[in-house]
């Protein structure tokens, strides 16, 4: 499996709200970090940062707006759509992914605005 596509199914499988689908995507090793909020090293850590995408009545979606990949990273620009509680907010997100050679992720850096994310 390319990087790009390792992104883009990762990125798909948020909308199937399935945690252990997408920790079945990243390396025992992996780091996730959002960069205003903070750094996560290892799927259990992931897991719990991952606890606040999923609940009742949450929905989420990865619009992608673009995308630029060489061998082992992909830089994306997008859109998190959140479903919660009513509520819906539109989250522009730049990352960057690294992915290994068997297709897994190993690093996956996040940066958007706090106060977009209603998180200040």
């Amino acid at each position: 499996m390319n990087a790009e596509t390792a992104v883009r199914d990762l990125c798909k499988a948020f909308s199937r709200m399935d945690v252990e689908e997408i920790l079945a995507r990243f390396t025992e090793d992996a780091v996730y970090e959002k960069m205003p909020v903070g750094r996560f090293a290892g799927k259990e850590e992931i897991r719990g940062t991952l606890a606040e995408f999923f609940g009742p009545g949450v929905t989420v979606e990865f619009e992608i707006l673009n995308l630029a990949a060489d061998e082992g990273r992909v830089l994306t620009e997008r859109v998190v759509h959140f479903t919660a509680g009513g509520n819906e907010i539109s989250l522009p997100v730049m990352g960057i992914f690294e992915v290994a050679p068997d297709g897994r992720i190993a690093a996956w850096r996040d940066y958007f605005d706090k106060g977009q994310a209603g998180l200040v």
